[in-house]
């Protein structure tokens, strides 16, 4: 089996974004960050890698009938992409938790939405948004 390593196209940009709580989340310090980049791989090219990192979030169980986070981009109306946060760390019983996709192409991640949100594993189903911000705060754009 041959692993394939992403790696950074040159002279593209990168974006971290700063994940903000929304309303409905107890914990006065929960946060996250995502990073977006082009990177070529070795069977492919224009993919985007999009990561998130996300701490001192509530047990999933504690916000409703969830029982981990998912981490979704989407563009309203035209697409979106969902991937499984696991938790990483577990420092004093907080968590943190991290994923990633690297399989995102075409230009519309430019104009999406990050977000990390509650999910139920075995219904298949996304709640409500946790951490939010959306990718034209940080002027990311995909090298046509």
């Amino acid at each position: 089996m041959t692993i394939s390593h992403a790696q950074p196209l040159e002279g593209t940009n990168a974006c971290s974004l700063i994940l903000s709580a929304k309303d409905n989340v107890p914990s006065i310090n929960a946060k996250g960050v995502a990073l977006a980049y082009p990177i070529k791989r070795l069977f492919s090219s224009g993919k985007i890698s999009l990561s998130i990192h996300a701490q001192y979030l509530p047990d999933p169980s504690s916000m409703g009938n969830y029982d981990r986070y998912e981490g979704f981009a989407q563009v309203q109306g035209v697409i979106s992409w969902r991937f499984t946060l696991f938790p990483v760390s577990d420092y004093q019983n907080d968590l943190t938790w991290a994923g990633r996709l690297d399989e995102i192409s075409g230009p519309y991640l430019e104009n999406a939405s990050i977000q990390v949100r509650l999910s139920n594993s075995k219904e298949n189903t996304l709640g409500p948004i946790v951490l939010e911000n959306h990718l034209k705060n940080c002027n990311f754009q995909v090298s046509r």
